[in-house]
């Protein structure tokens, strides 16, 4: 019994560890890949997106001041059309 509450004390907290660091590279994974938006060389901004039907989406994004409509499934991303980019509300 005292042999297994010691390898439960050892082992608790290593798992936690991993648990944790996992978290954080993953996060930290994220916001590199991701980019932050209006960061300097970043061409492709996510304006919007919704959700048509499970696995199916709607995504609008500007690229070299044009917004584009894209389709997305499972199976592929299509272009469905293009416009050129509005001016945000705020400015």
């Amino acid at each position: 019994m005292l042999e297994y509450l010691l390898r439960l004390a050892l082992l608790l907290p290593l798992l936690a560890g991993l648990i944790w660091g996992s978290l954080w590279l993953t996060r930290f994974m994220q916001s590199r890949l991701a980019g932050q938006p209006g960061a300097p060389g970043r061409h492709l901004q996510l304006v919007e997106t919704s959700l048509i039907a499970p696995g199916v989406k709607l995504a609008v994004v500007r690229f070299h001041g044009r917004e584009i409509l894209l389709g997305m499934s499972r199976h592929g991303m299509v272009r469905l059309g293009e416009a050129s980019a509005a001016e945000p509300e705020g400015e």
